[in-house]
């Protein structure tokens, strides 16, 4: 069926696709779009999500940080380029684990002092030589996968801190579930610094749109900014606005 390679062709390209945007493209109903994804998904060409579909499983398996890196480079380098301009002079900031904050850390250039709390491993190695930079690295286990900290230590520092900031980076970003990541005690220490921290401004590029992992963060409700790549679709943007969040495209 033409209509079923239209939809194919166009996942290819853009990965996760909204039901609303594909009813607009082909000029047929929900109903009939939502039938559509299913017979695909019957024949294992997509995977269906809440409100679209995924040309990847929206059910997260973890992932080493080397093989994160080497996924949408170009994306997560253009966010966290755009996220650096949100770090005022004498801030004081979160920075959580994962490559697209990671990034970040390539691209921070204070204004006078500059205050970094952070778990990853990563960001501190990025950050050391410049000595404008106050860095405090949270304390606790060492992941593995991920270069970072978890755990109680690393929770107890962030019950006594403040910051005007949190860079937080997920493994999912689903309308409905919320922020996830594939570790329980990593999204233990992200609820703490969400606590510890005024704006939560969240870095996700589009390919994490519609997925789930196995341990949630916390609501969408809770965040304020979401920094993306322009793979963003016009119905998803609105959503995410709809919810109070400001949408900025990298």
């Amino acid at each position: 069926m033409k209509r079923h390679q239209i939809i194919l062709e166009k996942l290819a390209k853009e990965k996760h696709l909204e039901v609303l945007d594909l009813c607009d493209l082909l000029q047929v109903s929900a109903v009939t779009i939502r039938k559509d994804l299913r017979l695909l998904e019957e024949k294992g060409l997509l995977f269906r999500t809440h409100g679209g579909a995924s040309l990847d499983n929206p059910y997260i398996n973890e992932k080493a940080i080397g093989e994160k890196e080497k996924i949408s480079v170009e994306e997560k380098n253009g966010i966290a380029e755009c996220a650096a301009q949100l770090i005022d002079e004498n801030d004081s900031i979160l920075i959580a684990s994962g490559t697209t904050v990671q990034a970040l850390s390539k691209f921070i250039k204070p204004k006078n002092k500059l205050t970094v709390i952070t778990s990853s491993l990563y960001v501190v190695m990025h950050l050391i030589h410049d000595k404008s930079i106050e860095i405090l690295q949270l304390g606790g286990y060492i992941r593995h996968s991920s270069g970072s900290v978890i755990g109680s230590y690393a929770e107890h520092i962030l019950a006594n801190v403040s910051c005007s900031k949190l860079f937080l980076g997920v493994d999912g970003l689903d309308i409905d579930y919320g922020l996830s990541t594939t570790n329980l005690e990593e999204a233990q220490l992200n609820r703490k610094m969400l606590a510890s921290a005024q704006r939560i401004i969240v870095l996700a590029d589009s390919s994490k749109f519609g997925k789930k992992s196995f341990a949630k963060i916390c609501d969408l409700d809770q965040i304020h900014e979401l920094i993306t790549d322009k793979g963003i679709s016009a119905s998803l943007k609105k959503k995410f606005e709809e919810k109070g969040i400001k949408v900025t495209i990298a």
